[in-house]
Order: C-alpha cells, then structure tokens, then sequence
C-alpha cells in the first residue's frame, strides 16, 4: 500500500475529504484523520514555524509571550481566568508567571477587595512595552498563516473552529461511555 504525503493529499481537494462521510460509531476513520490528530499537528506545525519564531525573536518562550499578551491586553487579569483564557494547566501557568514576574513584566497581586487568596496579575510598564513591540511582528506573521487561505475558507475555518470550542466548552464533545453509568 503506497501512502500520499499530506501534500498530495491537500491537492486532492474537499472530493476526498475522508469526513465527508462519518459513521455514527467512526469506525471508518483513521487514527492519522482524526480531527484532534490533524488539529494538535497543526498546532505544533503553527508554534514551531510561526509563533516560536517572533517569541524567541524578542527574548521569551511561546509560553510566556502568551500569558504575557493576555496579561496586556486584560490586565488586571485574575489568575484563575489566565489559566482558564491559556488552556494551559495550573502548574505550568504558575511557573511562567513567575518567570514573567522575575523579568519585570508584570506582577501578581492579591485582588482587590480584600480576599488575598485570591491573586491577579497585573502587566508592568516594561511587559506592556515588550507587547507593543512584538504585537505588530506577532499580526504580520499570523495574517501571513492566514494569506494561506482564500476569504470563504478563512471565514470557514473560523466558524468552524468557534463551533468545536463551544461544543467542547459545553461538554459535548465527550462520548458517554458504558463506564460513565457504572461510575455514577
């Protein structure tokens, strides 16, 4: 069996698209078509290629230019929500944070109000300055990735994308399993 490069088979167009047609049960997909297979390649391909580039450019880990640029732009920014905004775990946040904190970005405060439990983070003149010099690096990069694309497919992707994220947000994306009912 000869098999096609990912290239030859993006050729190939939407004819065939192996989702076209999805069984109830996926039994006809491949473990290499699977959405989240090609979405995590994809998102490996995008971090490596496009945004470790502008990231290292300046000094920081793509971890840290991300929690960075949410800081910016929602600072102050509560600390449960830059974990909740990143889709990244608790202890990797934490230590990035404190990098972040180290280097004079920004700083992590108790929310005000009094509950000192609870802590926001705050972006610093300095993080606020590094952000408006990479931002406009960090668009023409992205804005290249999506050049890729003509308008209807750009405008599909998004609504696509939007549409997994709030069914994942909604729990829906989970298939109940025969172990769900014995657990409850």
């Amino acid at each position: 069996m000869v098999t096609k490069s990912p290239a030859a088979l993006a050729r190939q167009g939407k004819d065939n698209c192996p989702w076209q047609r999805v069984e109830p049960d996926g039994s006809n997909l491949t473990v290499d078509k699977f959405p989240s297979t090609l979405i995590v390649q994809l998102a490996n391909m995008l971090r490596r290629e496009v945004t470790t580039q502008y990231a290292e450019r300046f000094g920081l880990t793509v971890s840290e230019w991300r929690l960075l640029a949410l800081i910016v732009r929602f600072s102050p920014l509560p600390f449960g929500e830059l974990v909740r905004l990143s889709s990244s775990d608790k202890a990797l946040v934490s230590r990035t944070l404190r990098i972040l904190e180290q280097r004079g970005f920004c700083s992590v405060q108790p929310e005000p109000g009094g509950n000192r439990k609870k802590l926001v983070c705050v972006a610093s003149e300095a993080g606020t300055d590094l952000y408006e010099q990479i931002m406009p690096v960090a668009q023409k990069y992205q804005a290249n990735v999506l050049a890729q694309l003509d308008e209807p497919e750009r405008v599909a992707l998004y609504t696509a994308l939007m549409k997994l994220r709030k069914a994942a947000d909604a729990g829906l994306l989970r298939v109940p399993t025969a172990h769900d009912a014995t657990d409850r």
